[in-house]
């Protein structure tokens, strides 16, 4: 039975893994909404690896509601 951490890393792992093919998508594109966009996917990813640098074995109940905001607001 997968642990409600593995569940949420799982969820995280799949929504980075999107967020870094838009950000291939961007790179080739010079308008500026572009580059705003892809400043704001940077500042999105920042801010997920601030709330798991600890890693996924510490995580704590805090930062998984960080977390699970952060996907919410995502999607």
């Amino acid at each position: 039975m997968l642990r409600k951490t593995d569940e949420l890393k799982d969820r995280v792992e799949a929504r980075r893994h999107e967020l870094m093919a838009k950000l291939d998508e961007l790179k080739a594109d010079t308008r500026k909404e572009a580059a705003d966009t892809r400043d704001k996917i940077k500042g999105w990813l920042d801010e997920l690896t601030e709330y798991t640098k600890d890693g996924w074995d510490k995580l704590t109940d805090s930062a998984a509601d960080k977390i699970n905001r952060w996907l919410d607001k995502k999607n």
